[in-house]
């Protein structure tokens, strides 16, 4: 038996690591929908890919290495940092058909984080953060764990905004300030869906909102007190956002079996 479901590919953002999508990822495993009561079994495929977080370039190359690796469509999910490597990542990638922003950037050319950031009030990462220079060349930022729960995860308990900041991965501050190199993002020609929280202190709300009416988006969530860590605290918003991408490229074909 086969469906063309598609195969649903998570990239996390700075500050995060693959683990945070696990609750979101359980929520998908045991999300029954009518496409799997039709067959009565559940044929989904998860992959969360590690973020490198050494320049928006080189990110979006390795996640493209990962798509070209999976057959069949993708529905391509990006949270924070990780909204500008799907952008790119998926430019000219036929096997995304799907685009899912998670709180996260969603570039036009040329933007980068820093320069969305800074579009709206309200974001106070940049004094959340702490730099440290690497032997390579350049820094990197991490954010102060004295400070992580209330930037990053306010709506979440005292030990899980605890485990996050302690496994958070630090991206380097080239990485934020790359305007996106295409010059056809991949949301203007392939249908995005918008996710977020309403207290966001790292993506304003507001700036989300102006992104997804930019990227003509199928749907948006806002979550209602939700933090920048929707993942974690809102696993079966952000999950609903994207089967909600999932039925509709299934809508798009005829399911088959054999």
């Amino acid at each position: 038996m086969s469906t063309n479901e598609p195969t649903i590919v998570l990239v996390h953002g700075a500050f995060a690591e693959s683990a945070s999508w696990s609750p979101v990822i359980e929520c998908l495993y045991h999300h029954d929908t009518p496409l799997v009561a039709t067959h009565q079994r559940r044929l989904r495929d998860v992959v969360a890919v590690a973020n490198p977080l050494r320049s928006l370039t080189g990110d979006a190359e390795y996640v493209r290495d990962v798509l070209r690796s999976i057959e069949g469509p993708i529905v391509l999910v990006g949270h924070s940092y990780g909204g500008m490597v799907i952008t790119q990542a998926a430019a000219a990638c036929d096997s995304v058909v799907a685009l899912v922003y998670v709180a996260a950037f969603t570039p036009d050319q040329g933007e980068s984080a820093f320069q969305l950031s800074m579009m709206f009030p309200g974001s106070t990462l940049g004094e959340a953060l702490t730099a440290y220079p690497l032997s390579a060349g350049g820094d990197e930022v991490a954010i102060r764990r004295e400070l992580f729960h209330h930037q990053f995860a306010a709506d979440m308990s005292n030990e899980g905004a605890a485990l996050m900041a302690a496994t958070q991965r630090p991206v380097t501050l080239s990485a934020l300030a790359e305007g996106l190199p295409t010059d056809r993002p991949a949301w203007k020609d392939v249908p995005a869906w918008f996710v977020y929280g309403e207290q966001d202190l790292n993506i304003p709300a507001e700036l989300v909102r102006f992104q997804a009416e930019r990227a003509g988006a199928r749907g948006t969530r806002e979550i209602t007190g939700g933090s920048h860590a929707i993942s974690m605290s809102s696993p079966e918003a952000v999950a609903e956002t994207i089967l909600d991408a999932v039925a509709a490229v299934v809508a798009r074909e005829p399911v088959t079996a054999g």
